[in-house]
């Protein structure tokens, strides 16, 4: 079950307007550990958690990381209006809930969602004051070597998110700031600017 944020008022130190930010980026940038030193930089900003239908990788916690779901019951969410955005990379399926993020931005907290490209696209349309992150790499060797490094595919699901990385950074012109994932603090502390400006 997915829960939905139930706070009322803003936590101490958040911006009194809300607004959504949604981050995302090529595959290997980094996404998920600069999000998770926001939070822990200011854990009172909700973090959204996706739905997937990809397995668990090792150490990941269902409902934490992601809410792990089959095929079936992410097609009757989609189905149902449940999910703000939803998109499919590298044959796996991917959304956010939609009622926890209208909660969070109800009750004025700053709202973060770390999505692909397909799904940063439907929020612009969807959300269009939304702001939009493009999280990057140093380099595209970096990128690889972050890749590569992971261990945790074959090379051919390596070779394909590659790929799409490729288009992915190519399209950052489409979104309303970058940052630089050089280091994984000091990338987390420029995100967290945006997020509460």
């Amino acid at each position: 079950m997915i829960k939905s944020f139930t706070g009322s008022e803003p936590g101490p130190g958040v911006a009194a307007r809300s607004r959504l930010t949604v981050v995302s980026g090529p595959s290997g940038v980094g996404k998920s550990s600069v999000v998770a030193e926001l939070r822990r930089l200011h854990p009172d900003v909700y973090f959204s958690v996706s739905v997937t239908t990809r397995s668990p990788r090792p150490g990941e916690v269902d409902g934490e990381h992601y809410h792990f779901v089959d095929l079936a019951e992410f097609q009757r969410m989609a189905a149902a209006g449940e999910l703000l955005e939803s998109a499919e990379y590298a044959g796996n399926h991917y959304g956010t809930p939609r009622a926890p993020v209208d909660a969070a931005l109800a009750a004025g907290h700053p709202a973060v969602l770390e999505i692909e490209l397909q799904g940063a696209r439907q929020v612009r349309v969807s959300m269009p004051e939304a702001r939009l992150v493009m999280l990057v790499p140093p380099s595209w060797d970096v990128l690889v070597a972050r890749l590569t490094g992971r261990g945790t595919e074959d090379e051919a699901v390596v070779a394909r998110r590659l790929v799409v990385a490729r288009d992915e950074l190519a399209a950052a012109r489409e979104f309303d700031e970058v940052v630089v994932n050089a280091d994984v603090r000091e990338a987390a502390r420029e995100l967290l600017t945006l997020v509460l400006t």
